[in-house]
């Protein structure tokens, strides 16, 4: 393999290494102007998008333990990576691809796993990564939440009723003259 290749390869496995997942995408009829765009949106979701010569990614995967990439590639392709969650980059590929109707989603892989382009729409579809967490957040709080106003409601209803025996008796018995 020419030294070119060999960089690039080092390159690509690289990068393959430092992100948890890959979404393979067939670019065939977008301009540069497109690419741009996408790589702008990419860039706010934490992902970038390259690409790739086939021959030289199917190495780097095999070298980073990705299987089954035998034949598979085939087309114009480049390669989305990123460091946070695959369901917020995949949204931005969805989101693009409905806007052009010329990116399409071929495959991916999450954590050395396959994943076909209906799992990757489905992926797409989930909330983020924060906005789940902020739900599972607010139901562990919920039940904590209820529970300190089931135990705080006999202790505030106890206090009314001795407030208002306490004004009661207050009608009841005048107070005392003031001492001269």
């Amino acid at each position: 393999m020419r030294p070119e290749k060999q960089n690039l390869t080092k390159e690509y496995l690289t990068r393959l290494n430092a992100s948890p997942f890959f979404i393979v995408v067939n670019y065939k009829g977008l301009k540069v102007s497109h690419l741009t765009e996408l790589r702008k949106r990419l860039s706010k979701a934490s992902a970038e998008i390259h690409i790739v010569k086939n021959s030289v990614f199917t190495i780097a995967a095999k070298e980073a333990g990705v299987k089954e990439l035998n034949g598979i590639l085939s087309g114009q392709l480049a390669v989305v990576t990123g460091q946070r969650d695959i369901s917020t980059a995949a949204k931005v590929v969805k989101t693009f691809g409905t806007e052009l109707d010329r990116l399409k989603v071929q495959f991916g892989y999450l954590n050395n796993q396959r994943l076909e382009q209906a799992e990757i729409m489905m992926l797409a579809d989930l909330p983020s990564l924060e906005v789940l967490r902020a739900k599972l957040l607010g139901l562990f709080s919920a039940p904590a939440s209820q529970l300190v106003r089931l135990l705080n409601t006999p202790a505030s209803q106890l206090a009314r009723v001795l407030q208002a025996r306490v004004d009661k008796l207050a009608e009841v018995v005048p107070p005392p003259p003031p001492a001269p």
